[in-house]
């Protein structure tokens, strides 16, 4: 019997994804580095990696990389608070299966980000617990989000399920031992989703299927 549902939070409950890419894309312009949506998607969204490796191999420091990093944090953060949107139908969908299901976000954000992000929406009061970058060791498609968020919840694993966006989510989600839906995005619709539990159109199916 599923217990609790664990939520990405980006590009499923907020559609954030493509203001971090145009933030990254912004910086690395300033480095005359093109960063197009595939290699974008192949790194970030994919791998998980990101791409300052792109910097080093083109001869910044540690120093200048550190310095873009804070100014393309700062970018997001300002696009985040002027332009950032909830996705259609996220609260109608939360809350159905709020009386239903314990329910937890489980993110690779940033808590800064996350915090600007939600000061700006009505979604907190949906969840019992939030897990987000800082709170684990290893990011997606790291299994460590995930097996956080079950050690918190007090469930077992195949009590949980998992909603995603990308193929990295999808991955750290498999590996904790935790059935996983997909919501593909435009910028993750060309991502391997093998071992899903179910690849779905919109974040409102989630309910049919559950209820």
């Amino acid at each position: 019997m599923i217990k609790t549902i664990f939520w990405d939070n980006d590009g499923v409950l907020v559609d954030t994804e493509k203001l971090y890419y145009r933030a990254n894309k912004e910086i690395f312009a300033k480095m005359e580095i093109k960063l197009s949506e595939e290699i974008y998607i192949e790194f970030f969204l994919k791998k998980g990696f990101g791409t300052w490796h792109l910097a080093e191999a083109k001869g910044f420091t540690k120093e200048q990389i550190a310095a873009f990093h804070l100014e393309r944090d700062a970018l997001y953060s300002h696009l985040l608070s002027t332009e950032m949107r909830v996705i259609d139908g996220a609260e109608e969908t939360l809350q159905k299966l709020n009386d239903r299901f314990k329910m937890g976000i489980v993110t690779s954000s940033q808590k800064k980000h996350f915090e600007i992000i939600h000061n700006n929406t009505d979604l907190l009061k949906y969840f019992d617990i939030v897990v987000a970058s800082g709170d684990y060791i290893k990011s997606k498609p790291a299994p460590d989000p995930y097996l956080k968020a079950v050690e918190i919840s007090g469930f077992h694993n195949e009590e949980c399920i998992a909603v995603e966006d990308s193929e990295r989510g999808l991955k750290a989600a498999l590996k904790a031992g935790i059935c996983c839906y997909v919501i593909p995005t435009e910028l993750t619709k060309s991502c391997d989703f093998t071992g899903a539990k179910k690849i779905l159109r919109k974040i409102s199916e989630i309910s049919d299927v559950l209820l």
